[in-house]
C-alpha cells in the first residue's frame, strides 16, 4: 500500500448503534464501505500523519500536579496490540498511529506537556498505572465499577462492542439466546469477555447450550479463525470490527451493544491511578478539545463520529461487577 501524504480522506463509516446504545440507529453493516474492489479504507495509514496538534490552555494545565508540570512530559501507556483504527503501526511498521494516539496527543498538548508513549501488553497497562510508571492510559479502557476502586476516569468516547461474523452468515445477535451453542472468540481480561461469559451463564440457566468461548489476543489471529470457520464470530470493540469490515470486505457486523452490557451506555476513558491528581486535568483538556473542534475532527478522520461525547465525565457509572 502506498503512503498517502497530506490531509487524509475520512473513512466512510459511521459507528452505528446497536440495541442497547444511546446513539442513532443506523446499520453498521451498510454504513461501513471501503472503496469498491480495494482493501483500502481511504484513511492515511502512512508514517507521515500530519497529526492535528493543540495548544497549551492555562486553565487545564494549572490542574496538573506540580511534579509533572516540572518534568514537562506526560507518560502514557498504550496497548502494544495492533487494533486499527485505535492504535496500530503505519506502513513503515515503526510509527504508531490511530485515534487513541491522536486524542492522547491533543490532551497532552492542551496540558502543555510532551506526550511520551510506551506500548505494553494489555495487563501491563494497569501494572504501569499501579507503579506510577504511567501518568495515564488512553487505550480504549472501559469504565467499570471494579476498576473504579483503583483508578480514576475521565471519559472521552462512547463504548460500543460488536459481534463480527463471516460475510453472508445470515445470523443476527440481539440477546443471549442468539449465541447459545456458538463458538465465539474474545480477548481475555476485557469487558467483552465479562459480557460474553455472563451471556453464556444465562443460557445455561435457561436450559440452553453455553457459548464455546475461544481466546485470541491478536486481531490477525481471530480474523484467520473467522475466515477458516473455526469460530462463528468474534466479540470486540465496534471500531475494530468496523475497520475490518471496511478494509477487507469479508466479514459483517451481526450484532452490536453497549460495552457496559444491558441498560447502561459504556464509556471509554482516560485512566489514571486513583488519587494521582490528574483526572480533573484530563477532563478539562478533553472538554477543551471537544469545544475547539479538534476532537471531532479526529473522530471523523477515523470513522468514530458516532461514538463522540459532548463532555468528559469523571468516574461515571461503569460496567457492574460480576455477581459472585
Amino acid at each position: 500500500m502506498s503512503v498517502r501524504r497530506g490531509t487524509s480522506l475520512a473513512l466512510a463509516l459511521l459507528t452505528a448503534t446497536g440495541l442497547l446504545t444511546a446513539c442513532g440507529a443506523s446499520d453498521p453493516s451498510t454504513d461501513l464501505a471501503a472503496p469498491k474492489g480495494q482493501k483500502d479504507t481511504g484513511v492515511n495509514i502512512g508514517p507521515d500523519q500530519d497529526r492535528l496538534r493543540g495548544k497549551k490552555v492555562a486553565a487545564a494545565a494549572d490542574l496538573v500536579p506540580e511534579a509533572i508540570r516540572e518534568r514537562g512530559t506526560l507518560r502514557l501507556g498504550a496497548s502494544a496490540e495492533a487494533v486499527p483504527p485505535l492504535g496500530f503501526y503505519a506502513t513503515d511498521d515503526r510509527t504508531r498511529i490511530g485515534s487513541e494516539i491522536d486524542i492522547a496527543t491533543l490532551v497532552a498538548d492542551t496540558l502543555g506537556l510532551k506526550p511520551e508513549f510506551e506500548q505494553v501488553s494489555w495487563e501491563n497497562l494497569f501494572v504501569g498505572l499501579d507503579s506510577s510508571k504511567f501518568d495515564g492510559v488512553l487505550s480504549n479502557v472501559t469504565v467499570t465499577e471494579e476498576r473504579k476502586e483503583k483508578y480514576d476516569f475521565a471519559t472521552y468516547r462512547l463504548d460500543n462492542i460488536a459481534f463480527e461474523a463471516k460475510k453472508g452468515s445470515g445470523w443476527k445477535v440481539k440477546e443471549p439466546a442468539d449465541v447459545a451453542g456458538k463458538t465465539i472468540s474474545v480477548s481475555s481480561g476485557t469487558n467483552q469477555e465479562k459480557i460474553l461469559v455472563e451471556w453464556s451463564e444465562k443460557n445455561v440457566e435457561a436450559g440452553r447450550e453455553p457459548v464455546d468461548i475461544k481466546y485470541f489476543q491478536k486481531d490477525t489471529d481471530y480474523y484467520l479463525a473467522l475466515q477458516s470457520g473455526r469460530i462463528d464470530a468474534h466479540l470486540g470493540p465496534s471500531p475494530v470490527a468496523a475497520y475490518h469490515v471496511a478494509s477487507a470486505g469479508q466479514s459483517e457486523i451481526v450484532g452490536q451493544l453497549s460495552g457496559a452490557g444491558g441498560g447502561l451506555q459504556g464509556k471509554i476513558a482516560a485512566t489514571t491511578k486513583k488519587g494521582s491528581g490528574l483526572v480533573e486535568a484530563y477532563a478539562a483538556a478533553i472538554d477543551h478539545i471537544v469545544r475547539d473542534g479538534s476532537y471531532g475532527k479526529v473522530l471523523e478522520r477515523w470513522g468514530l463520529s458516532g461514538e463522540a461525547v459532548e463532555k468528559s465525565e469523571i468516574n461515571p457509572p461503569g460496567l457492574p461487577k460480576a455477581k459472585s
